[in-house]
């Protein structure tokens, strides 16, 4: 499956962005969607999945802020980012942990 992220950009603390991953076929029976970020200089990490029954799951830094959602009949899913904070600044990538889309870049200043 081909995943295509976008959404991205820059924002300022506290600003909201909307990431969008869309797969090129449906996502109904994928068992795990998720986004990850790598921000320059460190490792990948996951910053929140859904599961196929709507289970999800959130790092730390991003719990209370980001929500992640999913869409079967569109093929989508969803990161909702609030309270950005300079530190969220990275290159998003969301996967079916099998594919990566290309990542979609945001960055938030002070």
């Amino acid at each position: 499956v081909q995943l295509q992220a976008s959404g991205g950009g820059m924002a300022q603390a506290g600003d909201s962005l909307r990431l969008s991953c869309a797969a090129s076929r449906s996502i109904s029976s994928v068992a795990v969607m998720g986004w990850y970020r790598q921000a320059p200089g460190k490792q990948r990490e996951l910053v929140a999945d859904i599961e196929k029954d709507g289970s999800t799951y959130y790092a730390d830094s991003v719990k209370g802020r980001f929500t992640i959602s999913r869409d079967n009949a569109k093929s989508t899913v969803y990161l909702q980012m609030n309270s950005l904070k300079p530190e969220d600044t990275a290159l998003y990538f969301c996967t079916d942990l099998r594919s990566w889309g290309q990542g979609t870049e945001v960055t938030v200043s002070s």
